[in-house]
C-alpha cells in the first residue's frame, strides 16, 4: 500500500524520492538516494536491503536497467517486491514481482519513474509521473511533492496514508531535503507544509556545511 516516485533534475544533477504509505515512517524504508548516482524504490514487502544495494550497483556503472535486473536475481522472494531505479543518466526501470497486490502499476517520463501497489486507482503512477513532468524549472523537491500529491489527488492507495516522506540530495554526501510525516492522519498535506516552511531554508543550511564563518543565523 505504497505509492512513490524518484526523479532528477536535469538542470542541477539533483536527484531525489517521494513516497506514501500506510504504515509508519517510509522515509525509513522505501527510497535510497546518492549523489550523482541515482535513486532506488524497493516496496510492497519492502525489504530496505535492496535499496543500498541498488546505490552500489548503480555507483559500479550499472544502468537503472541492469541495477533493477540485479536487485531481481539476488533476492530469493522477489515475487512480493516491488522495485524501480533511476540512474545518473535519467534512465528509469521498474519490476513487479507476482505477488505484487492490484492494483499496482508504473509510469515512466523524462528523468522520473513512479509506482505504486494497492493502489485505489491505475491512473496515480501516471498522474504522479505527469505532474513531476509539468514542472521542469521548478526545484526537484517541488516537482517530487507534487507528484506525490497528484498520486494522492488521483486517489491514492487503498487505506489511509500514514507516512510520507521526501529526500533530495544535490552535488554532496549530505541531503539537501530530507523531511518526514510519521503517524499522521494527513502526512502528505503535513509534508507539503514542512516543504513549504523548509524551502527558503535549504541554501542556508548548505552554507553552514561549506562556509559555516559566513552562515546567517535561522
Amino acid at each position: 500500500m505504497t505509492f512513490s516516485l524518484v526523479g532528477r533534475c536535469a538542470r542541477t544533477g539533483q536527484f531525489g524520492a517521494a513516497a506514501a504509505t500506510s504504515s509508519l515512517a517510509v522515509g525509513a524504508r522505501v527510497h535510497a538516494v546518492a549523489p550523482g548516482i541515482g535513486a532506488v524504490l524497493t516496496q510492497h514487502r519492502t525489504d530496505p536491503r535492496l535499496g543500498p544495494r541498488g546505490i552500489g550497483l548503480l555507483r559500479s556503472g550499472c544502468t537503472a536497467q541492469q541495477t533493477v535486473a540485479a536487485l531481481v536475481a539476488s533476492t530469493p522472494d522477489h515475487k512480493w517486491r516491488q522495485l524501480a531505479a533511476i540512474d545518473a543518466a535519467g534512465r528509469t526501470a521498474h519490476f513487479h514481482g507476482a505477488n505484487v497486490k492490484p492494483e499496482s502499476g508504473a509510469a515512466h517520463r523524462a528523468d522520473v519513474v513512479a509506482i505504486g501497489n494497492i493502489l485505489s486507482s491505475a491512473a496515480v503512477p501516471d498522474a504522479m509521473a505527469d505532474a513531476f513532468a509539468a514542472a521542469p524549472g521548478l526545484p526537484l523537491a517541488e516537482r517530487l511533492l507534487r507528484g506525490l500529491e497528484a498520486g494522492e489527488a488521483a486517489g491514492g492507495e487503498h487505506g489511509d496514508v500514514r507516512s510520507a516522506s521526501l529526500l533530495v540530495f544535490g552535488a554532496h554526501d549530505f541531503a539537501l531535503v530530507d523531511l518526514r510525516a510519521d503517524g499522521h492522519a494527513a502526512p502528505i498535506p503535513a509534508l507539503r507544509a514542512l516543504w513549504d516552511e523548509y524551502a527558503p531554508l535549504v541554501e542556508a543550511y548548505v552554507v553552514r556545511v561549506l562556509d559555516p564563518d559566513n552562515a546567517r543565523v535561522l
